[in-house]
């Protein structure tokens, strides 16, 4: 039972299909057919070789009593009756009714005896001349060329006379499929003096095809039933299928239903835990700002209401950023926009970064190249870039003097721009620059942080990448230097 229960479970792991079930209707069917047609030539040729030799015997055994019944009357008839016509009339008689009566056969066509004297062979089919020859010794008159059995002669007279003077058999030979010249050695009273001709045309097609209707009707009765049998399994097993594919649909729409739930309540989890780790960003911007207004006098008037118009353009694209999780693409690509990224990082080192470098010990190195044309990329956008690569070298980089560098490289002949944030630090830990099966490295995943406290943490480098990637088409990739220290290398191809 057990046995039984694990090949039911194996067989339960294959799902059949309609198709399935079409395609072995199909074969079955073919197969079917071709097994009738298979058997129906195989009992036709057994049908053929039957009616061949029984025409055979039949025509062997027709010609053999036609042999005997001339041998016996002649065995007893004794003396010649040329002095009585009566016997005489009563034999040719007798004669003739052997011969005769075979060829009132339906597939009896000539029946003669083939005797020879002088060296010459004859052909008698009429009882007067049978009677003179045997009674009477007289020659019978040559026939001829028209002579009905001048073939059968011929073969008689050059193949097969020696052959049946020596053996004494029967032999018929076959013309065609019908048609048999029969000739059976004629030895009255023990003495061979020729050979009793028939020609037999037996027919039993008749029989052949009665046999071969009743088994088409037959097979076409059982083909019936079976075409019958295949259609109900076929109903009944679609049905049982629509019904399977009806509750395995409803299956999948709750899966799907499950899924897409389950896909929103992640994407508005990302969603806040992002909100969250820009929030502290836009705080410390709006910290800036407070801290430029108390500042504000009539000879930084100018410089401060430019900087704190940038920090409120920024603080704006984070609220922006909190109305959806996709934004739409032309807010952050459009030919309309045309920034500087040499600008945007001396910025953001200038006014972001440098005025908090007093709490940290640590300072920049800045090489950008003034050829570096600008990008159509929202000016903020960039700042999402670049400012969470800069501050992860700030947090990451472990040592006391830390020198932050930031270079910009034009490349003219391949129209890309290439920008370097790094630090002079200990570096990336090996396994965060490991990829995942998908190519990306493990530093650019969701929540992966080298911070003791992983709460929160874990979105600066993810974001980064996502934004470059995704959403402005750039390259961006880490590496540890061989001098050391790290840096993040982000490609952008330039619009010709």
């Amino acid at each position: 039972m057990s046995k039984f229960s694990a090949y039911l479970e194996k067989f339960k792991k294959y799902h059949f299909e309609i198709k399935h079930l079409i395609v072995l209707f199909i074969v079955l069917i073919f197969f079917m057919i071709l097994v009738s047609l298979v058997q129906k030539t195989s009992l036709q040729e057994l049908l053929l070789r039957t009616q061949e030799w029984y025409q055979r015997d039949s025509a062997e055994r027709m010609a053999n009593l036609t042999a005997t019944s001339l041998e016996l009357l002649l065995e007893n008839a004794g003396s010649p009756f040329s002095n009585n016509p009566e016997e005489r009339q009563r034999m040719v008689q007798s004669f003739n009714i052997i011969l005769s009566q075979q060829i009132l056969q339906q597939n009896v066509e000539a029946v003669c005896i083939f005797v020879s004297r002088g060296g010459q062979i004859y052909a008698i089919d009429d009882g007067n001349v049978l009677y003179d020859y045997f009674f009477d010794h007289s020659i019978p008159l040559h026939r001829t060329e028209n002579d009905p059995y001048a073939a059968a002669l011929a073969l008689y007279q050059n193949t097969l006379q020696e052959a049946m003077r020596r053996s004494e058999q029967i032999f018929s030979i076959a013309e065609g499929d019908h048609i048999f010249h029969v000739f059976v050695p004629f030895v009255p009273k023990g003495e061979y003096v020729g050979a009793v001709y028939v020609k037999n045309t037996p027919d039993f097609t008749f029989i052949t095809r009665e046999i071969i209707t009743s088994y088409d009707e037959t097979a076409l009765i059982f083909a019936s039933l079976i075409i019958l049998g295949l259609l109900a399994m076929f109903y009944i097993s679609s049905y049982t299928v629509k019904e399977r594919d009806e509750a395995q649909e409803q299956l999948y729409r709750e899966r799907e239903q499950y899924l897409l739930e389950v896909i929103d309540r992640e994407k508005e989890a990302l969603f806040t835990r992002r909100i969250y780790h820009t929030h502290h960003k836009a705080e410390k911007v709006m910290g800036f700002i407070k801290e430029d207004l108390r500042n504000l006098d009539k000879e930084n008037i100018e410089a401060i209401k430019q900087r704190v118009n940038r920090y409120a353009n920024f603080v704006s694209r984070v609220i922006y950023d909190m109305k959806w999780y996709d934004p739409p693409l032309q807010t952050i690509r459009n030919p309309a926009f045309q920034t500087d990224l040499n600008e945007v990082l001396q910025f953001i080192i200038d006014h972001i970064f440098l005025r908090t470098a007093h709490q940290v010990n640590y300072q920049f190195r800045i090489d950008l190249q003034p050829q570096l044309p600008p990008v159509s990329i929202n000016e903020f956008v960039v700042w999402e870039i670049f400012e969470p690569l800069i501050q992860n070298c700030v947090e990451h980089g472990g040592e006391e003097n830390m020198e932050i560098r930031v270079r910009t490289v034009y490349s003219a002949p391949n129209n890309i721009a290439e920008v370097f944030i790094g630090d002079n630090g200990k570096g990336f830990a090996p396994e965060l620059l490991q990829k995942n099966e998908k190519g990306i490295k493990q530093l650019f995943l969701e929540s992966v942080s080298t911070k003791q406290i992983r709460e929160n943490a874990g979105y600066g480098c993810y974001i980064a990448y996502e934004i470059a990637r995704r959403r402005c088409g750039w390259d961006i990739d880490a590496e540890n230097l061989p001098g050391g220290g790290c840096h993040y290398v982000i490609k952008i191809p330039l619009p010709k």
